[in-house]
């Protein structure tokens, strides 16, 4: 080829791989848009008291990313016939892209949009840095972002202290009216100072913080914010509820960092906030919360593809730093889920398995749709959360070989082995915690009493939320650093509204009785709550304690009466943070 015709056949691929990175990021541009879209609508569905519609938003912008990609890659396949396009031409339309982004206000997020639609087209085996964004290219450190702020900063006075804080809670422009605003400002500072025991001199810098957007989650709005003032940081979080006559009040003044934190654990439902800037915000909450991964709080935002590549790298970045083995977790062998840890990091993997023996009745497809169902539900702090990742490649020399045996004999299409790397097609990655069977076995007294408590705490909770676990062995349920009792393990989990609770019939003669056997026969979904004592309280401690506090989950009363209010439409508070933080508790706020 004559250097004329080299130079034309390389504009001409330049030319080609521009309007392919355009196409890609113009799929991108579509999701954000729209995605916010949803956002923006939170305000008002909150001010309208509508939080079935809220809920119902939440549920539906889970599933914009991958119909967007779905999209953009056919839009690829039609424009551009991939399977002619030589890598080279890859290779450069990922430098356009690149050049795309240099005043694109979502880059990180952008990024990733283009593996996810790389990853759809290319073949496994070109999943490397040639093609896609490995690491971010595309710095989003001081992104400028003018319309709308970020955060507002206030500076406050001894003097103008009560002034400052009004105007914190009116400069979100809502509609509404407060109910006693002068009593919310007065129940605000008095949390704060009872929080710090005392008022400190107003330094230099002093100045508060604010999140220009609230965080909008069920019948909430959060404003999210910090105080500095010398050396102190102080995180703050005022919930804001709406009453039956429309009118505006703040529940809480939450100053305490695990009470914060709480908020944005992966066990709640997904925030709608209003982010032109995402890296901004999450780099603010990361100044808040510096114990919460940015992968975790990109998943909050509703960002969980960008928390699943954020994770994936942080993964990786610990494995170059360590070399402990990925091994079976510790705790009783599942029937549906081959369950894997590496110690030294705090995540548990699950795979499914590709036989399910009986007594279940589930396979890898409807596994699959409980753990969608999850994803999509309020879980009111008692459900852990999932990222879901196809083609995970792990280094075979840190796996140790009992699990690489028990991957390749229960779960072979799953699992495939490529030179020095483990392959796994699809697995479910969570929070790792202490199984719930496992705490109990070990511990007396007060707190088996407190995890008793709280176990029936969890059901009570994830009953009102129209969730009943099926399998409620303790096994099945785990314990977070904070000590609260989650439900992990979804095959047999149901709607309250698709199941049948009743009352064990008597025996139709006393021989039936008294065979061992059950005289009654359940069909699907045909729950007898008088059972679960028999097979949950074995120890004569665990039963004492549950028949304290949660007789009548025993009893099918309360699970009828349960299903009627949310067949009402009744949607009751789960409020994620202490009672006795609530002004109406602490302070005996008359209307609160």
């Amino acid at each position: 080829m004559g250097h004329q015709e080299h130079a034309v056949s390389t504009a001409h691929s330049n030319g080609e791989a521009l309007s392919l990175a355009r196409a890609i990021l113009d799929g991108f541009d579509c999701h954000y848009r729209l995605f916010r879209e949803c956002s923006q609508s939170a305000k008002g569905y909150f001010e309208a008291g509508d939080t079935h519609a809220q809920r119902e938003t939440v549920k539906r912008r889970i599933a914009f990313y991958d119909l967007r990609v779905d999209e953009a890659v056919e839009r690829i396949l039609q424009e551009f016939h991939p399977e002619n396009l030589p890598d080279e031409v890859w290779a450069r339309a990922k430098t356009q892209y690149i050049s795309l982004l240099v005043n694109h206000k979502q880059p990180e997020l952008a990024e990733t949009f283009f593996n996810s639609v790389c990853c759809r087209i290319l073949h496994r085996t070109y999943f490397h840095n040639d093609f896609i964004f490995y690491r971010p290219a595309v710095s989003t450190e001081y992104i400028e972002a003018w319309e709308p702020q970020v955060y507002r900063t206030y500076y406050p006075t001894r003097t103008w202290l009560e002034d400052t804080v009004e105007r914190i809670l009116t400069d979100f422009d809502f509609t509404l009216p407060f109910e006693d605003l002068k009593r919310d400002v007065r129940y605000i500072l008095r949390a704060a100072h009872a929080h710090m025991g005392h008022w400190p001199k107003l330094s230099f810098n002093s100045q508060i913080q604010v999140m220009a957007s609230p965080f909008y989650r069920g019948k909430t709005a959060y404003i999210i914010g910090r105080v500095i003032n010398g050396d102190l940081d102080l995180p703050f979080a005022l919930p804001l509820y709406r009453n039956d006559a429309g009118q505006l009040y703040v529940d809480a003044a939450l100053f305490n960092h695990y009470h914060i934190r709480h908020l944005f654990s992966l066990s709640r439902a997904y925030f709608l906030v209003d982010m032109d800037v995402p890296s901004a915000t999450v780099h603010f909450l990361h100044q808040v919360l510096p114990d919460c991964s940015r992968a975790e709080l990109y998943t909050m935002l509703g960002l969980g593809k960008q928390g699943k590549t954020m994770f994936y790298r942080e993964l990786f970045h610990h494995l170059r730093h360590s070399s402990d083995r990925f091994t079976i977790a510790p705790g009783i062998k599942g029937m549906v889920m081959i369950v894997f840890t590496l110690p030294s990091f705090p995540f548990v993997f699950k795979v499914i398995k590709d036989v399910i023996p009986p007594p279940k009745e589930v396979d890898r497809k409807l596994v699959r749709a409980k753990y969608q169902m999850v994803k999509q539900h309020d879980r009111v702090g008692r459900m852990a959360d999932s990222w879901e990742f196809s083609n995970v490649a792990l280094p075979r020399d840190r796996c140790d070989p009992e699990l690489l045996n028990e991957l390749a004999t229960l779960a072979p299409s799953m699992y495939e082995e490529d030179g020095d790397t483990v392959v796994i097609r699809h697995l479910y990655i969570e929070r790792r915690m202490m199984p719930l069977n496992i705490l109990l076995d070990q511990s007396q007294g007060q707190i088996v009493e407190d995890v008793i408590r709280d176990y029936g705490n969890a059901l009570r909770e994830l009953a009102i939320a129209n969730i009943f676990p099926g399998d409620m062995l303790f096994k099945n349920f785990g314990i977070t650093r904070a000590g609260r009792v989650v439900f992990y393990d979804y095959d047999e989990i149901e709607y309250m509204t698709d199941c049948d609770f009743r009352r064990i019939p008597p025996p139709l003669a006393p021989e039936y009785e008294l065979s061992g056997e059950a005289w009654y026969t359940g069909h699907k979904n045909e729950v007898y709550p008088e059972e679960f004592g028999t097979f949950l309280l074995t120890r004569a401690d665990m039963r004492a304690a549950f028949m304290k506090y949660h007789a009548d989950l025993l009893t099918p009363e309360f699970w009828q009466q349960t299903k009627a209010r949310i067949g009402r439409g009744i949607v009751e508070d789960f409020f994620p943070y202490p009672q006795d933080t609530r002004f109406s508790v602490r302070f005996g706020g008359e209307g609160v």
